[in-house]
Parts: structure tokens; sequence; C-alpha cells
């Protein structure tokens, strides 16, 4: 007599049915009420998350109320770096209205160079306000998030790559300053166009911005529009074009005294131009 015993066989959608299970996540971990999958290793996420979704978006414009705030910072650098190269090279390579002076007196002659250094940043520093102004506009708008973040980061390379070439030893960087004045390295040239250059890019990012009251690289004009202003002494919540005008121009001479004292305490240059590559890629 032979029993054939039953052996219970699984159909193909039973098969798959299976195979799903074990490799769904919601078997191991389950489904919540909102359709997130529940693991163990990391939190609920929405079925349809994209990670785009979650960073920060740089498409987008600045938040026009607090624009001011890294030009205003701006201005400290600028004093920084300004006060530390005259200190030692005899030129800005932010004022332009100084190198255009020592320039004009370079025709006298007298076997002295600053004008030489004066007419290169002068030179860069046009070039960089032609380069910056099409730059922004190459990439959207100068109110673009994307487009800010861009420049000081161009800025930031710039400052660091001067630094650099003073750091290495071939640019004499120290403080006081034994170049003579009847002659030119071409490695102070390159460290001052650089520094010119970028600090170009400063004030066409407050032009785009429309802070034209904080030019970051000027005084003059400055001073003449915080006190011809009619409303000079109206109270500090009336007159905020008035109170960026006042804190640029103080962060101005803020940051030429810490270049001042930066420069005498390290015996170098490069010390202030550290500290200003660091305030740029902090804006970044």
């Amino acid at each position: 007599m032979s029993t054939n015993a039953a052996v219970p066989t699984a159909g193909a959608g039973d098969f798959s049915s299976a195979v799903d299970d074990a490799v769904s996540p919601s078997a191991a971990a389950g489904v919540d009420d909102e359709g997130h999958f529940k693991t163990t290793a990391t939190a609920a996420l929405p079925l349809h998350w994209h990670p785009s979704a979650q960073t920060v978006s740089l498409q987008g414009e600045v938040d026009a109320t607090y624009a001011f705030v890294p030009m205003l910072v701006c201005c400290l650098g600028t004093g920084l770096t300004d006060a530390t190269l005259f200190n030692v090279y005899g030129s800005f390579v932010s004022m332009q209205t100084g190198n255009t002076v020592f320039i004009a007196l370079g025709t006298l002659g007298g076997g002295t160079y600053t004008w030489a250094r004066s007419l290169c940043s002068l030179l860069f520093f046009v070039f960089g306000s032609f380069f910056f102004a099409r730059f922004h506009l190459l990439l959207g708008g100068a109110r673009l998030k994307r487009t800010l973040v861009s420049s000081f980061l161009l800025q930031t390379l710039c400052v660091v790559v001067a630094s650099a070439i003073i750091q290495s030893g071939a640019v004499d960087g120290h403080y006081p300053t034994s170049i003579a004045s009847d002659t030119v390295n071409w490695g102070e040239l390159v460290a001052i166009a650089l520094l010119s250059f970028q600090a170009a890019g400063q004030i066409v990012n407050s032009r785009g911005l429309g802070l034209g009251e904080v030019p970051t690289v000027v005084i003059t004009s400055l001073l003449c529009d915080l006190v011809s202003d009619p409303k000079v002494f109206a109270r500090i919540a009336e007159n905020p074009k008035r109170n960026r005008r006042a804190l640029g121009f103080l962060l101005t001479l803020a940051g030429a005294i810490c270049g001042g004292w930066l420069s005498k305490g390290t015996s170098s240059v490069q010390a202030s131009l550290w500290l200003v590559a660091g305030i740029k890629l902090a804006i970044s």
C-alpha cells in the first residue's frame, strides 16, 4: 500500500509575495501612519524625499534686510589690508585716490619706485571692477546667493595666494621693511595685483546689492554723504543709511589701527592678510 502525502506547494503569486516581504523595508521596520519608513538606523524619511529639498538653496536672492552686514565687515578688512600694505610697500590696494597721487609724484623722479606699485594697484583695481561686474552678470545677477558666494570665494582665493607668496619668503614681508625704495620686486607686484583685484570685488558687491552708502573701499565720499545728509541728526531708527555710513567709517578706522598693531606685533605683513582671508571665507 502506498501513501501519497500531500506536499504543499506555493504558487508564483505566493512566492513573489514572500520575496517582497523579505526585501521590503516595511516588513522589517514597518511603515507609520504618515507613509514613512521606520528603521532602527535612521530617522523616518518621507517616501518622496529629495536631498535638494533639504539643503540650502543658492538659487534665491539674499535677504536684503541684512545684506549690509557683510559689506560692513569688508570695511574692517579694507582697513586691515591697506594699513598693512602701506606700512611695508608704500601703496594702497583699496583706496585708489592715494595711489593716483603717488603715481603723479612719480613723475618728479628721484629714484623711488613707489609709483610702480601704485600703478600696478590702480590698473588691477580697474581690471577687477570690470571683471567682477561681468562675472556677476554671468552668474545671473549680483543679488543671487550663488553670485555672492562665488564672488567672495574668489576674493578669498586671491588673498590666500598673496599671503602664501609673502609667507614663502619670495617677497620680503617684514616690518619695519628693509625694501629699498629704488627697487621693485616682481613678487611684490603679484601680491599687490591680487589684493587690488579682489578689493574691486567688494565695491562691485556693494553696488550690486544697492548699498552705495557702504562702498567698502573709499572714505572720502562716504564722509561727504554722511555729513551732508539732511537727516544726519535723526534718531537711529529713522536713518539706517546714515548709521551704515558711520559704521563703515569706524570699522575702516578700526581695521587700519588693528593692521598697524598687527604689523608691529608680528613684524610681518602676512598676519593681517591671513586674518583678512579668514574674514572673506567666513562671509562666503
